[in-house]
């Protein structure tokens, strides 16, 4: 149930994200519940595949080369969820810290189920 709630919850902060964020566009709820199943699988296997090869680039810039490993999420949900788009790399990176943080925000609020 716990999961249920967080992908509802994502899936709202993207289409809020979406609204108030030029460069982004999705087509409505259900595209960005699917927005958010495969920004979710993406975090699960590919991210922590990326994160082992660029370790040493990771530790050399102080771990903000993770931001750019989230922008790369972004846009690779962009390929493959239809009626989602980013215009620039640019713009997922400032998507991937806002849906980072209010993410993070409304994870305080809700409560992490402990």
């Amino acid at each position: 149930m716990n999961l249920l709630i967080k992908i509802l919850v994502t899936s709202a902060l993207v289409l809020l994200i979406a609204n108030f964020m030029p460069g982004v566009r999705v087509a409505g709820f259900t595209t960005a519940l699917i927005v958010a199943l495969v920004l979710g699988l993406l975090n699960i296997f590919i991210k922590p595949i990326l994160v082992i090869l660029t370790l040493p680039v990771t530790i050399l810039t102080l771990g903000l080369f993770l931001l750019i490993i989230n922008a790369l999420m972004i846009l690779l949900c962009t390929k493959i969820v239809g009626g989602f788009s980013v215009d620039t790399f640019l713009t997922a990176l400032f998507f991937s810290i806002i849906l980072s943080l209010l993410q993070s925000i409304m994870n305080g609020i809700l409560g992490d189920g402990k």
